[in-house]
């Protein structure tokens, strides 16, 4: 909400001569480390141990003893972990991220190795395809990939490099790898990147989950992801990795260009090196660790309308009446926290929402399929009369400070934190959403806040005297009586990350860093968590109410959470800037594991204009996660609050609504493999070096690209356009066709997206509607692109179906269907096929396909006909043939070719999408 332009605001006048801790080159600290053993462990990995080699004090003492731990843990995943050798320290926790342990910590070192003082040494692994290998001393590590020995990471420093040896003290570790300069690296969230998906060299990348709105540039905002991709063209082939440092502690990653150093203010290092080498294998690698992207219900991926400051129930009556009246789809209403009792989670206002209308209200939208979703934050109310807060304090939930629940202000007023590492505050908070599921039966929950946000800094007590909250002004103005706390190192640790961009201390505006969780865990360690152990336990609740799939937007994320949730990207502001920076967080959630993800459609803050939103909604109609959201003090920007967005509405999302066949198969095959549902070109055109740094356009799944409008007063878009045939998905006979990659201008009215279909796919559809439980029952279609003037060629696609509700996607449980789509063309013969597993449920829904669009062909046809699975012909006399010829832009402006070209479409047809077909007809009517 509003309150992180408070924070910026704040932070801003505490802070004004920071310097950005990325921007000067500091002095190397300490000589490193030098490997004094090393031994195969009994689950085949390799341990050995470390001696720093000169103590220094620069941010505290040296860790004198370290053990290293080296396992191949899958042929595409290594392992490297590093941790003091005579104590434990705090990880992530194995019970929120599952996955191996290292071995113990020996506190003695037997019989073992001696490693040579400067040799290099290899651990190459049976069938791995990644090389470790070390040198002793002093001690650094290089992985390599097998097939071709490109060096993925290399922690040795030189003389010459701006970056130390390993450095490992309580508080502060260092560790660096060198990069080729032409490497193209993605990732390292949360943040809004001005310079688009690449990182950029000398920005700053501060790893720390901070409620600082997403309208400022290079700051640690709601999430942290300390996972990058690194993608390079050698002799003109694309090679992925990706590399994953699994810490929580809030770090700087300062990079170079030509080297990137991690600096963390504690924890281990514990990295994942993930082999790759295409993109696609690289998230399907690394979701394999961090956990599956969650399965999304089908609704999901409707249109959602959402806006802080629907005073009462009638506004938000008349909001879902209005989306009917304007023919817009509309999937999902929300409430901000209107809904509330004085902004009590699991509360309703009496007055403003009375249950009694309000159930009402959610049966009448429950009985056409549509659904209601409302917000939660984690701050409880500290109020006597409050049955929430006197439960969880009766269980002894909440996050401590001095033997007492830590107090924090946020839209109550004065409010404790769950202590959701607690196993008792799990099942409070499971408790606590069933009581609330029973007093409204809502769809769905949208947790924010969570990173944790608290409008006070220190430590805090309610003033005697006053009110607090007065109930006028800003809610966002701490009213507590509070004072720093600055007496312990975890508050006032002895390096300062680049905290919210401005070097504010880590407590600001949070929970105290030396604050308590459960068994002794301080909020130091485990603040970047807080948000991603509040979604395990809401995922935890939902499940166990109806057994139905669960549906949680989370604000703050963490590696991992995308198994569990979707995420919008925040406070956005409603300017031509924010509409483009939405694309490239978005498809860093991608690669982040958390591919259920959009922004604030139109903007959050006030106030976008009327050609912005005509935009925004062509582009956001395209989101995997479509919603308009706005706040409180914002004009009303519901879509049909202007007839010109109500149009660009109609058209953008009247497609989206006819894709969802193809956009739930690709929740589907995110859910079973990672793989992003929007994502950048370079996915699916690795070896296009021109495609590396775009941040436009891009892709959903492997064939469909999205170019929108970005800019103020234009009427064109400059797209570029990977060699090939792409045809319009709004006008299936435009056809672009390219020998080489190059830039077309686009012609983009007001009411106009631009999106173009791949060669060689098929596209599943169907006819649309006003709700997606509607348009989910409509005939299918399917639309084949070859190259245009295709000879020869093959295309394919699929679609998976199931029942929704469920809440596990997967085949094999009776409940889906799941079709692969195939043509050829060639020898003057076009053909058409499927291929059915698990029939039962797409026959059960009666689903048929009624036509079959073909983009590319020579000409019509004929000699027609069609075979259904068991032998059964098909009776054609109502089967139509109509041919079009292609169009194509008068010019190209790097190249490429004209070639007469036919989309031919069958219609008339009534194929059971449960049975496996054939149709096939010659090509005997040429274009």
């Amino acid at each position: 909400m509003l309150a992180s332009l408070s924070y910026l605001l704040t932070a801003l006048l505490l802070c004004t001569a920071a310097v950005n801790s990325s921007s000067a080159v500091p002095p190397k600290i300490g000589k490193g480390y030098r490997l004094i053993s090393i031994e195969e462990s009994p689950d085949g990995g390799l341990v050995g141990h470390l001696q720093v080699k000169q103590k220094n004090n620069i941010y505290g003492p040296d860790i004198p003893r370290l053990q290293l731990y080296v396992k191949h843990e899958t042929d595409d995943r290594l392992r490297v972990h590093i941790t003091d050798a005579q104590k434990q320290r705090w990880e992530v926790p194995y019970n929120l991220i599952p996955r191996e342990q290292p071995p113990p910590l020996k506190q003695t070192i037997g019989r073992s190795r001696k490693p040579p003082s400067t040799a290099i040494s290899d651990y190459p692994g049976t069938e791995s395809m990644l090389i470790f290998s070390y040198i002793a001393d002093p001690f650094g590590f290089a992985v390599k990939r097998r097939s071709d020995g490109q060096v993925l990471f290399n922690s040795s420093s030189d003389e010459s490099d701006p970056f130390s040896d390993l450095v490992f003290k309580d508080q502060y570790l260092e560790i660096s790898t060198k990069l080729p300069s032409d490497a193209s690296l993605y990732g390292l969230g949360e943040n809004t990147q001005p310079h688009g998906i690449k990182l950029h060299p000398n920005d700053p990348y501060t790893l720390y989950t901070t409620d600082a709105s997403a309208i400022n540039l290079n700051t640690d905002l709601y999430g942290s992801h300390p996972v990058y991709m690194d993608l390079r063209n050698v002799v003109g082939r694309g090679y992925a990795h990706a590399v994953l440092l699994l810490n929580s502690n809030g770090m700087d990653v300062v990079y170079r260009g030509s080297s990137l150093t991690y600096k963390v203010i504690g924890g281990v290092f514990d990295f994942y090196f993930f082999a790759g080498p295409t993109p696609l294998g690289v998230v399907d690698q690394y979701t394999a660790l961090i956990g599956r992207p969650a399965p999304m219900p089908y609704w999901s991926l409707g249109f959602h309308q959402c806006r802080w400051g629907y005073h009462n129930l009638s506004v938000v009556e008349d909001v879902v009446e209005n989306y009917k009246k304007a023919k817009i789809p509309l999937d999902v209403i929300w409430n901000d926290d209107d809904h509330m009792d004085f902004h009590k989670d699991f509360t309703l206002n009496p007055k403003a929402y009375p249950r009694e209308k309000l159930l009402a209200f959610l049966e009448k939208i429950h009985s056409k399929g549509m659904k209601y979703i409302v917000l939660i934050d984690p701050g409880i109310s500290v109020n006597s009369s409050y049955g929430v807060y006197q439960r969880g304090l009766a269980k002894d939930v909440f996050i401590k400070y001095g033997g007492k629940p830590y107090l924090a202000q946020v839209w109550p007023g004065a409010v404790n934190f769950p202590d959701y590492l607690n196993p008792k505050t799990v099942e409070w908070w499971v408790d606590e959403i069933r009581r609330f599921h029973e007093l409204v039966p809502v769809n769905g929950l949208w947790i924010d806040m969570n990173e944790a946000s608290n409008f006070c800094t220190g430590l805090c007590k309610i003033p005697e005297g006053k009110q607090c909250p007065t109930g006028t002004g800003p809610g966002w103005i701490c009213c507590l009586d509070c004072k720093n706390i600055t007496k312990t190192r975890w508050d006032d640790p002895p390096y300062k990350i680049n905290a919210s961009g401005t070097q504010v201390p880590i407590g600001f505006k949070t929970i105290a860093t030396s604050a308590v969780h459960y068994n002794g865990v301080l909020e130091y360690d485990a603040h970047s968590l807080y948000g991603f152990a509040e979604t395990i336990a809401t995922h935890i609740a939902l499940q166990g109410l109806e057994g139905k799939r669960p549906f949680i937007l989370t604000r703050s994320t963490f590696v991992g959470s995308g198994h569990y949730s979707a995420h919008w990207t925040g406070d956005n502001k409603g300017t031509w800037d924010d509409l483009k920076y939405s694309i490239s967080t978005m498809l860093n959630f991608g690669i982040f594991g958390v591919p259920m993800v959009g922004s604030d459609i139109c903007g959050f803050y006030p106030a976008p204009t009327e050609e912005l939103c005509n935009r925004w909604i062509e582009l956001g109609a395209f989101y995997p996660f479509s919603r308009d959201h706005a706040n409180f003090y914002s004009p009303r920007q519901e879509l049909y609050q202007w007839k010109s967005v109500a149009v660009s509405a109609r058209n953008a999302l009247g497609m989206r609504y006819r894709i969802l066949p193809y956009l739930y198969t690709l929740t589907y095959e995110a859910h079973i493999t990672g793989a992003p549902i929007a994502r950048p070109l370079f996915f699916s055109f690795p070896n296009l070096t021109r495609v590396y740094g775009l941040s436009t356009q891009f892709l959903l799944g492997k064939s469909l690209m999205v170019s929108p409008v970005l800019d103020k007063a234009k009427t064109v878009v400059k797209a570029l356009f990977p060699p090939g045939t792409w045809y319009s998905l709004f006008n299936m006979t435009q056809a672009i066709v390219s020998k080489a990659p190059h830039y077309l201008t686009l012609d983009a009215p007001l009411h106009v997206i631009n999106a173009h279909l791949y060669q060689n796919t098929i596209l599943p559809m169907q006819q649309g509607g006003l709700i997606s439980k509607e348009a989910r029952m409509t005939p299918f279609s399917l639309v084949v692109t070859f190259p245009v003037g295709a000879k020869e060629g093959e295309a394919k696609g699929n679609l998976f179906l199931d029942d929704d509700e469920l809440p596990e996607m997967k085949l094999g449980n009776g409940h889906s269907t799941y079709v692969d789509f195939y043509a050829t063309v060639g020898k003057g013969k076009v053909k058409v096929w499927s291929d059915v597993q698990e029939s039962e449920f797409a026959l059960g829904k009666g689903w048929t396909i009624e036509k079959v669009t073909v983009l590319g062909l020579e000409g019509i046809g004929g000699e027609f006909g069609v075979e259904i699975e068991g032998n059964e012909l098909v009776d054609t006399s109502k089967v139509e043939f109509s041919a079009v010829e292609h169009k194509f832009p008068l010019e190209l402006e790097e190249g490429g070719d004209k070639r007469k070209s036919m989309m031919v479409e069958v219609k008339g047809l009534e194929l059971p999408l449960g049975k496996k077909f054939t149709m096939s007809w010659k090509m005997g009517i040429s274009g």
